[in-house]
């Protein structure tokens, strides 16, 4: 397999002439978005016997934008050269072995099309672009020549393989041009013959025409006459055919000689089995060509449907072809193919590879692209490699099908990739039926074989069974966004009511984007799906609005529901009735993933942990198993995490634990890298940083333990090994991956251009491209109070106009004529508008040198347009007419019978109607109210209509030409009340056509519709009036109201206006969400504002919660008195102000001993000043004084109040103010218990403390718990426990020990400092040391023993002195005995025997596997036998110490030691087991050192006490050495 990770990769650009290419020795190449992927073929690739001889090596990484162009170097010696060209202009030289840029050029202004290695010329690349400008680039001279022949758009170009001055071009339009590029880019032929694009080139592999037998006198439909110049004919324009392949379904093949057409191949229409022809299937056609290099008489192209088409040139009156595989159906294309490419492996075999736009043989819908492998001696397909046309958001193994990988891709496809095939390192199926969709979540049927549940982004729902062809089964109730989360779980109400043959074990469950988890019902899936939050709501009587949810995930026995938030909140939940047991307010960015630990761990409890990643970039597990069984009434509140996993700089999308070890987890964020955790350590072990994009999903091998599968945006999944990965924890400083992708898409800056007059309206033109490019939600915000933010902005842009452009912008437009004036930059072309200029307009009178600006006063003096036009331009006719119409008139007026003659005469004279009788004048309206329609002056129109009597039929005409104005509604209860309401209901639908939602609303509020008033506003996010009209108009308990507010505190909230949107869930009476929603932003303000608010309505747990928040965060930032002052915002808090308190005490005490680094100043409250002696009775003075804490019941209230916390134990990667104020906790229930009598619980709060400090490694901060807790050490509390018999009798013994242990280690360092005085332990005086005694010290000392102590110095040589005890110190050596307990000496080597084994068979795990991953070398056989590897990796592992050598244990040996230690560590008494004690091997190490350095300070008795228990206990290799320092 080699080290390089294996990939599934994206899919191969479309529609480009030349993206892929293969050089002689199996190295294959193919453009993918903006980068290259390699692929090496044949015996070189490495592949398992079996499989297909090929292996994604690496890719090529740079460019910003789509590769258009990808070509080797075909030059012997330089095979690993190769060319790419890109959307954003750049060509780029790569050397593929170290897969770098050697050189680039960016020549090109306009979007390159074709490329072009050429094969005569080493150092020659070709390129053309869409404008027709080829450039010739010489790679060893750094030279270039530009080229422009036809003003038309290049698609494809190829460079001779026999005369280096000759490339052939093909244009879009159809036209082939054959140039020189020794003659400054002459054309030799224009070749004329197709009708549309030409879509690939090749040159015939042999020069001359003697290859092919064609008359001269064939293809009578081509010209007699060449096409192109006529030039003399020169050898190399004689022996030359080129085959051109053509949008127009034609392949033709061109002599040089003659530059005319030879041959013209028309493609056949292929039918496929069981069905016709696609009618669509010929308009997106790419025909592409391969001339083989050793067959000139043949030729590969492409056809209409994917088909690949072998041409038998011999018989140019014969079209005859064969098909390649035509005896099995499913190995061709389905779709049009875009590039074909030989390749030539180490063996001399001779292949042909494919791209195309794909698709499974079955697919109808969506698209993807394959690259197929073709041998062509038998023209059969050998392999496929698939690939991945979208983002791979997510990832899923079966857990039945073991090795059944599913894959969900942005493409609309899911794959499913059986990882285990013994025959296809690629077997990869492809389902799109019913998806028609991005495939955003999987989860596979924990049980059922082939049951796999998919979301997608449009909400659907449904079900696959893997092993069929059927179609899935969808769900009839789709969400209305995209599908975050699947997961199956047991049913809940109503689906879990009934008996069990009515329902099904498990339902599947879905979290969508709007907030809603549905419950489907596998069995009914045509049924209505369940929402769950009307179960929580009932069964937990919640009367708050419930937190969108985002994540879903079950724990492993079905018992417990996890639901994630966007408020950064975790719920958990019970079955069956999802009772809520515990709130876990640890995140405050929505949560993207939870994951529980598995249960076949060796530490059952560990499956009681839980991982959340959210948007921040940090991970939080918690240790749920005290909340789960402790069964209490009343949800918990969780606010401190048991580990904290940071490191990761952008937000965690995936979290997928081990299943092959204990408390081991992998991340996958948006920072580009997969990280792998030792969370029970909070320890970075390995990340992955193959991605080239931001990770969506991740998910562990179910088989390798090694191995892990990733899944990004970069179109790819990778599968990779955590023991192969050079980095172990994400990159720290960078810029994340997504922030780096906005700031390369930003488009270029363009250069400014000259200024140009422009007017109102083209400026606000300009204003509407330039944001054209930003985002839906950006462009198409809600607007609030009338003005939206991008209106604003327009306005600002705005250039300040005179008063005259205002005027003449509203007046109607003006035709002028432009006149050239004297200078270029005033040329101005005016059509039919008025533009004004900003530098150059007229103060009041208009300049002869600006004839076409209208100045104001001209503009005044218009006359209004005329009523009736057309009656007046009648009576300006000629004087004739004028009479015509007096007779006219006449006869009409005087005749007493009607006559027709008079009637056509008054018909055609419409404008007498003024003169004569009604009807005629009615008429005579009708004609000028058709004139003023068709001129575009409809409010002319209404007033003619309103004299004629008519305003019902105004209205109606104008609402339907949606010409409404106020003035006509304003008329209408002249017609009536019903015309009335009528037409303001017509009025505001075509404000709303107009976007003048406010305006509209109001008109309706004028004929009381207030409901549907309001209903407007809302649904156009005006909601601050919409707010305004509901309370102005309706009863204050409408329900609408509530509705409004709650559904603008939603919109504020996702917009990130907290403090709005707290106001409006006020305004809706849920104070709750008020609360919740003002904490979001996590500051210090926000948490006291929102905790000071809670307090006020009422809700006592949630202000509690947000003021410890609060004081934590200003904790963060040493304001000891803002803490103190949250705190104090609830009484429930007192027990934490105490602790504050006790904190703020210490770490000043700290400060003053420098025992503390302090970055940043600290605010003190005053008690912390001038204060002496003990520190526990300065405490109790503190808490008196400034808590009036003197009373036993407030003593006991606060011990009540502080045990109900619970925090996890530490480790060596605990923050230090997080160990700190953990610590200070454990402290002050200690205080709390002296205070009250209670020495059982003082002594084990005490014992906490000092374990905190001694996990996390910080010897100096237990050092001062003893000192400040303990000043006189433990005997007092000896006395005040009494009874040996009490239960708390073993904790003491731990604490004492703990103490002792300390003490030990201090007298130690006294005496090993290099120039020693005399202390309370020892007095020194000087002597001269022996040689012997030096070299025994060097010999003695041992990083073991110093090792937990990482922030001590490191014992140092003894200087020559003659040392003798003080009272103090040989009192602290006799103490020494009580850290000699045999018991918990042969307990503690029972469980370093069982640590020991574990990570010996760890080893044995990683030593095989990296066999497997290497080759065998030939004077080392591999052994299969596992007795042998266990022999090999655990020999390996103990010959690490070259002073060691040990026998190699088998791996039934390391069985039975396991076994063995787990039955001896069962035996011991659980008080034994339950409290720590030192390491007493590293206690009798520390004394057999201070024999050997003074000998005279340790009596024989205690160190044959302490050898004994060297030499009974030190079996395992961590003491084996020095046991046998000491005692032989």
């Amino acid at each position: 397999m080699g080290q390089e990770p294996r990939v599934l990769p994206p899919s191969p650009n479309w529609y480009c002439a030349r993206c892929s290419d293969a050089v002689p020795g199996g190295l294959f190449g193919f453009a993918a978005r903006t980068s290259v992927f390699l692929v090496r073929v044949g015996p070189g690739a490495d592949a398992i016997p079996g499989t297909p001889p090929f292996r994604v090596i690496g890719e090529l990484v740079g460019h910003t934008e789509r590769v258009s162009g990808f070509t080797f170097s075909h030059h012997p010696g330089q095979y690993n050269l190769c060319a790419t060209s890109s959307d954003d202009g750049t060509v780029k030289i790569w050397d593929v072995e170290t897969k770098t840029v050697v050189t680039e050029h960016a020549l090109h202004q306009h979007t390159i099309s074709a490329l072009h290695w050429s094969p005569r010329v080493k150092d020659l690349i070709v390129s053309g672009d869409e404008k027709g400008v080829v450039f010739c680039y010489w790679l060893n001279r750094n030279d270039s020549q530009h080229l422009f022949i036809e003003p038309r758009t290049i698609l494809c170009l190829t460079c001779s393989p026999h005369h280096e001055d000759l490339i052939a071009i093909g244009y879009k339009d159809g036209i082939v041009v054959i140039i020189d590029i020794s003659k400054k880019g002459e054309v030799i032929h224009r070749l004329r013959g197709h009708d549309d694009e030409i879509h690939s080139i090749a040159w015939c592999p042999l020069p001359g025409e003697d290859c092919l037998s064609i008359n001269q006198e064939e293809n009578s439909e081509e010209p007699e006459i060449p096409n192109g110049k006529v030039i003399a004919q020169t050898p190399v324009a004689k022996g030359c055919y080129l085959a051109t392949g053509s949008k127009d379904q034609t392949i033709r093949i061109w002599s040089c000689s003659r530059g005319r057409g030879v041959m013209m191949l028309k493609l056949p229409s292929l039918k496929r089995r069981g069905g016709g022809i696609d009618p669509t299937v010929k308009e997106r056609l790419w025909l592409t060509l391969h001339w083989p290099k050793d067959q000139p008489t043949q030729l590969v192209s492409s056809c209409f449907g994917g088909e690949l088409l072998l041409w038998d040139l011999t018989q140019s009156w014969r079209r005859k072809y064969t098909l390649f595989s035509a005896s099995s159906e499913g190995q061709n294309h389905s779709r049009i193919v875009f590039n074909l490419c030989p390749l030539q492996t180490e063996d001399d075999k001779q292949l042909l590879l494919s791209t195309s736009m794909d698709r499974d043989v079955r697919t109808a819908c969506f698209a993807f692209s394959i690259v197929k492998c073709w041998d062509m001696a038998t023209l059969e397909c050998c392999w496929t490699l698939p690939s991945l046309g979208g983002f791979a958001y997510s990832l899923a193994f079966s857990p039945v099908d073991t090795g059944c990988l599913a894959i969900g891709v942005g493409d609309g496809m899911i794959r499913i990739w059986n990882t285990l095939s013994i025959k296809n390192n690629y077997d990869v199926k492809n389902f799109w039926q019913g998806v028609k969709s991005k495939v955003t979540a999987l989860c596979w049927h924990p049980t059922k074989e082939g049951c796999l549940a998919f979301g997608t982004d449009d909400g659907k729902v449904g079900l696959y069974d893997t092993y069929s062809s059927k179609p899935p089964q969808i769900s009839s109730t789709y969400h209305k966004k995209t599908v975050y989360t699947l997961a199956w779980g047991p049913p809940v109400p109503p689906t879990a009511l009934g008996g069990e043959g009515d329902r099904p074990s498990l339902t599947l469950y879905s979290c969508g984007g709007e907030g809603i988890v549905l419950q489907h019902n596998p069995w009914k899936l045509s049924g209505e799906a369940f929402d769950i939050n009307k179960l929580i709501r009932d069964t937990n009587s919640i009367t708050y609005k419930l937190p969108v949810h985002t994540e879903i995930s079950w724990k492993a026995d079905g018992k417990i529901m996890a639901l994630g938030n966007e408020d950064g909140s975790i719920e958990i939940f019970r079955v069956p009735n999802l009772k809520l047991i515990c709130t876990i307010q640890q995140h405050h960015k929505l949560v993207n993933t939870i994951s529980w630990h598995h249960e076949h761990g060796s530490q059952p409890e560990l499956s009681y942990l839980m991982a959340s990643g959210s948007n921040n970039a940090v991970i939080y597990v918690h240790n749920l198993q005290t909340v789960i069984e402790s069964n209490s009434e009343s949800p918990v509140t969780i606010t401190e995490p048991y580990r904290t996993l940071s490191g990761h700089t952008a937000k965690i999308t995936s979290l997928a634990w081990s299943q092959h070890h204990d408390g081991r987890l992998v991340s996958a964020s948006y920072d580009g890298t997969a990280q792998v955790w030792d969370t029970l350590q909070e320890e970075p072990l390995c990340n992955f940083r193959g991605h080239r994009g931001r990770l969506f999903c991740v998910v562990w091998s179910p088989l390798d333990p090694d191995c892990i599968y990733s899944g990004a945006d970069d179109f790819c999944v990778y599968k990779w090994l955590t023991s192969m990965q050079e980095h172990s924890r994400p990159p720290q400083g960078k810029k994340s991956i997504e922030l780096e992708k906005k700031r390369l898409s930003q488009p270029k800056p363009k250069p400014k251009k000259k200024k140009k007059p422009t007017s109102r309206v083209p400026i606000k033109q300009e204003l509407c491209d330039r944001n054209e490019d930003e985002g839906v939600k950006e462009s198409s915000g809600p607007v609030e109070n009338g003005v939206s933010d991008q209106e604003t902005e327009e306005e600002a842009r705005e250039p300040e106009l005179p008063c005259a452009v205002t005027s003449a912008v509203s007046k109607e437009p003006i035709s002028c004529t432009p006149v050239s004036v004297g200078f270029e930059k005033s040329k101005v072309t005016i059509n039919n508008k008025v533009t004004l200029l900003k530098k150059e307009l007229p103060k009041e009178k208009s300049d002869s040198r600006y004839p076409y600006c209208i100045s104001e006063a001209l503009m005044k003096k218009r006359k209004a347009r005329s009523i009736l036009p057309l009656s007046t331009s009648l009576d300006h006719r000629s004087k004739e007419e004028i009479h015509q119409d007096c007779l006219v008139l006449a006869t009409a007026k005087h005749s007493k019978e009607p006559n027709e003659d008079v009637s056509a005469d008054l018909e055609e004279r419409f404008h007498l109607g003024l003169f004569t009788d009604r009807a005629t004048l009615y008429r005579m309206i009708e004609v000028e109210g058709k004139g003023h329609l068709e001129n575009g002056h409809p409010e002319l129109f209404h007033q003619l209509m309103l004299w004629k009597g008519d305003l019902k039929g105004v209205l109606r005409t104008a609402a339907e030409r949606g010409e409404l104005t106020d003035n006509l509604v304003a008329m209408a209860p002249v017609a009536g009340y019903h015309v009335w309401v009528w037409a303001v209901e017509a009025f505001a639908k075509q404000l709303c056509f107009q976007d003048q939602y406010v305006k509209a609303a109001s008109h309706l509020l004028s004929i009381h519709k207030v409901y549907e008033a309001v209903e407007l506003l809302k649904s156009n996010h005006f909601y601050r009036e919409a707010i305004a009209v509901a309370k102005a108009r309706l009863r204050p308990e409408d329900p609408i109201l509530k509705d409004l507010y709650l559904s603008w505190g939603a919109v504020l909230e996702k917009d990130g206006h907290y403090a709005l949107a707290a106001k409006c869930y006020l305004g809706a009476t849920s104070a709750y969400d008020a609360a919740k929603v003002l904490s979001k932003k996590g500051d210090a303000t926000s948490l006291r504002t929102a905790a000071e608010l809670a307090s006020i309505v009422g809700e006592n747990e949630l202000s509690a919660s947000l003021a410890l928040r609060c004081a934590q965060e200003l904790l963060l930032a040493r304001n000891w008195v803002g803490a103190q002052e949250a705190l104090h915002l609830h009484e429930s808090l007192k027990g934490q102000r105490l602790v504050f308190c006790l904190l703020e005490l210490l770490s000043k005490h700290l400060e003053e001993k420098q025992l503390l680094e302090v970055k940043s100043s600290s605010s003190y409250n005053a008690w912390t000043a001038g204060g002496e002696g003990p520190f526990v009775e300065r405490v109790t003075a503190v808490w008196k004084t400034a808590f009036s804490l003197d009373s036993p019941e407030q003593y006991q209230a606060a011990v009540r109040q502080l045990q109900s916390v619970k925090y996890p134990s530490a480790t060596s990667n605990t923050p230090s103010k997080q160990l700190l104020l953990h610590l200070c906790h454990d402290l002050t229930l200690a205080v709390l218990s002296q205070q009250v009598a209670s020495w059982d619980t003082a002594v084990e709060e005490l014992l906490r403390a000092v374990m905190r400090s001694y996990d996390s490694g910080n010897f100096t901060i237990m050092q001062e718990v003893h000192s400040a807790f303990l000043p006189e050490g433990c005997d007092h509390l000896r006395d005040k426990l009494g009874d040996h018999q009490s239960p708390t009798t073993p904790a003491f013994k731990s604490l004492e020990a703990f103490f002792i242990y300390g003490r030990l280690y201090e007298f130690w360092w006294s005496l090993s400092g290099p120039c020693p005085e005399s202390s309370i332990w020892v007095r020194a005086a000087h002597r001269r040391m022996t040689s012997v005694e030096q070299s025994q010290q060097l010999n003695n000392v041992s990083p073991e023993e110093t090792e937990p102590k990482a922030s001590q110095p490191e014992p140092s040589r003894p200087p020559e002195l003659d040392v003798r005890l003080t009272e103090e110190g040989e009192q602290i050596l006799r103490a020494c005995k009580e850290l000699f307990s045999e018991e918990h000496a042969s307990l503690q080597n029972s469980q370093r025997t069982v640590a020991e084994v574990q990570e010996t068979l760890a080893d044995m795990i990683r030593q095989h596997q990296k066999r497997q991953l290497c080759k065998p070398t030939a004077d080392g056989p591999a052994k299969n036998e596992p007795e042998q590897e266990a022999e090999q990796s655990l020999s390996g592992s103990q010959h690490q110490c070259k002073e060691e050598k040990s026998e190699p244990v088998s791996l039934p040996e390391l069985t039975k030691r396991l076994t063995e230690a787990n039955e001896r560590i069962a035996k011991f008494p659980e008080s034994i087991k339950t409290w720590p004690f030192p390491d007493v091997l590293e206690c009798c190490l520390i004394l057999l050192h201070i024999k050997s350095q003074h000998p005279g300070c340790v009596t024989h008795e205690m160190q044959q006490q302490a050898q004994e228990l060297l030499q009974k206990y030190s079996n395992t290799k961590v003491y084996k050495r020095h046991c046998q320092t000491f005692c032989t």
